[in-house]
């Protein structure tokens, strides 16, 4: 055990990081529980772009992003319904896909993955990318990226 070290009261006080920051009162370390259908409480169901497209039967959850939150990435959780897909795209920023609904087929260059529970994929910056949802059940899945990050380019 560290002699002489203070063990924080709280994690919640107002203080500045080492960048320098300050982080808003209203960043508060909070708990999202999970309602077992796959939603939040306190998380609104979103639509998937705000512009319409290629892209069919897909909705996002922003869990960590848009509560005041100073993290450098953001956690959202999409699902696919059977049939649907998202925007065949590429962006300079990466992504973190962990399958945890169903199963779907992500698209990445040239290469065709099936995900399942817990698969993870890396998708590096600039990849072509698409995900998919050939199957009979729902296909969903947590998306981790940057919180300052490019717009996506839509690909035909």
């Amino acid at each position: 055990m560290l002699k002489n070290k203070k063990s924080p009261v709280a994690c919640d006080w107002k203080c500045k990081p080492d960048n320098g920051r300050e982080i808003p009162a209203e960043n508060i370390s909070r708990l999202y529980r999970h309602k077992k259908d796959f939603s939040w409480q306190g998380i609104e169901k979103e639509k998937y772009k705000k512009e319409d497209g290629d892209w069919a039967d897909i909705a996002r959850h922003t869990l960590i992003g848009n509560h005041a939150e100073t993290a450098g990435f953001h956690l959202r959780y999409f699902e696919i319904a059977p049939g649907g897909c998202s925007s065949f795209e590429t962006h300079k920023h990466e992504h973190v896909v962990i399958g945890i609904r169903g199963k779907g087929i992500c698209v990445v260059s040239n290469k065709r993955y099936q995900m399942r529970f817990l698969d993870i994929l890396y998708i590096a910056p600039d990849a072509p990318h698409q995900l998919r949802n050939p199957f009979k059940e729902p296909f969903g899945f947590f998306c981790v990226v940057n919180s300052k990050r490019d717009k996506p380019k839509i690909l035909k």
